[in-house]
């Protein structure tokens, strides 16, 4: 998580500013059809400045054009939905936390909602075909022509034509090697030839760019005169990977670098995370002390000792911290782990067993209701945790690891997670555990975070998977 990708939403500012005006135009139509032109502005005006920034927050944290220009007309009328939805969602939150005297009528947001799913999914449609226009026709973009060896060539063709909207456009291919003598196409994209047709090719069509991939002598024999042809030349430098797109340019200290990592992540992002956390992590710490007045007496009765649990855990790439939970076994649990050891009904390096009888009985219900861990909050604001990501082991665990478990920690251990949520007491393999913990790295967003926040909420409520 060091790396730093391109911000999406920047990308698909057109979309955003389209959305504003169906926005904005949706409003207007919706309070002129139901209070009249004379009360249009009358008393709500301030709807019109605080809408478009209650989208702008959504849009920073739920990132709904991601991908935008692959959806098809059902899923993209689904998502016009969606999104739709939730920013009446969240006004009425929002005007319930700052002006409860506020109150919209059903009908006014009801012809809100309908005006805006239409218009903004009218828009969208109109300006990803646009787009398409602009980028299939035949006066636009940069020809590209590729020259790769017939091992990878299936390969590398599916990577390039994976955006159909970009402004490169794939005009031919070059074999190197004669692989593909006889073949006139591979995914719908002409052969022009092998080595010997290069600079012919070149000569007589029209090329702006070429692509020479994993080609190092043949990129020496012809750079120069591509070059002195007006062609801009490219050389591949790192082998096609299902996870290609994760190497990110970077210099370090002046030196250029090229960069991967498990998942590249925005600055705003992380520090959009980290706010949250930092908010998320006030209110919690709060809670924590609120608790510990009814919690701490009856601790010090059922089971005298300290009534916070402090434990050395491993978090973000190794770093150790001490984490903080109320108390929920006896002062002598750590020494009779080893005892237990052979009850242990994890699959891998985690411990875990059922009527431990280690836990005295208010400890199982801080257990069953998760209020052992709000303590956790302490570190959160501190920056060992987050609010959301991945179970800190124990050092015993930790140094057990092998490599591929080492993956589970390229990010800040979280309070909860995708496996906490996931019925965790139901999933007893520890390489089941690391596999969701993966999948949470690498598809990790800020809209992820909320998902598995408010499904935490669920699971706690229903007491399910929470021992």
């Amino acid at each position: 998580m060091s790396y730093e990708k391109s911000n999406q939403w920047v990308k698909h500012i057109d979309f955003i500013l389209f959305d504003l005006i169906c926005i904005e135009l949706s409003l207007f139509l919706s309070i002129l059809l139901t209070s009249g032109a004379a009360n249009l502005m009358g008393g709500r005006w301030h709807i019109f400045l605080e809408m478009p920034i209650l989208f702008v927050c959504c849009v920073f944290f739920a990132e709904p054009y991601s991908g935008i220009l692959r959806r098809g007309y059902l899923q993209e009328l689904k998502t016009v939905i969606i999104n739709s939805i939730l920013l009446v969602i969240v006004l009425l939150v929002y005007q319930y936390a700052v002006r409860p005297e506020d109150n919209y009528s059903r009908m006014i947001l009801l012809i809100y909602l309908i005006f805006d799913i239409v218009l903004s999914y009218v828009c969208h449609v109109l300006r990803k075909r646009r787009i398409r226009q602009r980028t299939s026709a035949p006066d636009k973009g940069r020809m590209l022509l590729l020259a790769v060896h017939g091992r990878c060539a299936k390969k590398c063709v599916e990577r390039l034509l994976k955006n159909p909207y970009g402004m490169v456009k794939l005009c031919g291919i070059i074999v190197l090697d004669g692989t593909y003598d006889g073949i006139k196409e591979i995914l719908g994209v002409p052969v022009s030839g092998n080595e010997e047709n290069l600079l012919e090719y070149c000569r007589s069509n029209v090329v702006d760019d070429i692509l020479f991939y994993d080609a190092g002598q043949e990129l020496k024999k012809y750079e120069e005169t591509l070059l002195n042809m007006g062609i801009c030349v490219h050389c591949s430098v790192v082998q096609i990977e299902d996870n290609f797109l994760n190497y990110q340019v970077n210099t370090i200290n002046g030196i250029m670098t090229l960069s991967r990592s498990i998942a590249p992540t925005a600055l705003w992002q992380r520090a959009a995370k980290r706010g949250m956390d930092i908010a998320g992590g006030c209110v919690g710490c709060l809670i924590t002390l609120l608790l510990a007045v009814f919690v701490a007496p009856v601790i010090k009765i059922q089971a005298p000792g300290p009534v916070f649990f402090s434990q050395i855990r491993v978090g973000k790439n190794g770093r150790q911290f001490k984490i903080y939970k109320f108390r929920s076994m006896y002062a002598d649990a750590e020494a009779r782990k080893k005892e237990l050891m052979a009850k242990n009904k994890m699959k891998g390096f985690m411990f875990k067993i059922d009527d431990d009888p280690r836990i005295f009985p208010f400890g199982k219900f801080l257990r069953n209701t998760s209020l052992d861990e709000f303590p956790q909050f302490f570190n959160v604001l501190r920056g060992d945790m987050s609010l959301c990501g991945t179970r800190p082991p124990t050092l015993d665990e930790y140094v057990q690891y092998e490599p591929h478990h080492k993956s589970r920690l390229a990010m800040r251990p979280g309070i909860t997670g995708l496996w906490q949520v996931s019925g965790r007491s139901e999933i007893t393999d520890f390489e089941e555990v690391v596999r969701l913990d993966n999948e949470y790295i690498r598809n990790w967003c800020l809209s992820l975070d909320i998902k598995i926040l408010l499904k935490t909420v669920l699971v706690v409520f229903r007491r399910k998977g929470s021992v």
